[in-house]
């Protein structure tokens, strides 16, 4: 796939980046993420929504070991505690 730059009749350039679309089931998408104990425990049990460190909100119900780590929750947690507000909190900025 390649990108593509075009230019519009009213002369605006228009980027567009390709996203590959995969139909084999999505077993790629899926990661194991990182989130409070706790909260994992609480919503298996209870079957309610979960926030991971990547903001991904699911409900656990699969084995985790059976699947890779997410990168973004990796990152997040490999930064800290400090260094995850510093980051959420430039977000918001």
């Amino acid at each position: 796939m390649t990108s593509t730059d075009t230019e519009t009749e009213t002369g605006t350039r228009t980027y567009v980046e390709p996203v590959p679309v995969t139909t084999d089931g999505g077993d790629h998408e899926r990661f194991s993420h990182y989130a409070d104990r706790d909260k994992i425990t609480e919503a298996t049990v209870l079957g309610t929504p979960v926030v991971a460190l990547c903001g991904k909100v699911w409900v656990p119900s699969r084995d985790p070991s059976k699947y890779p780590v997410c990168p973004e929750c990796q990152r997040l947690y490999e930064l800290g505690p400090e260094g995850r507000m510093r980051e959420w909190s430039s977000r918001e900025s």
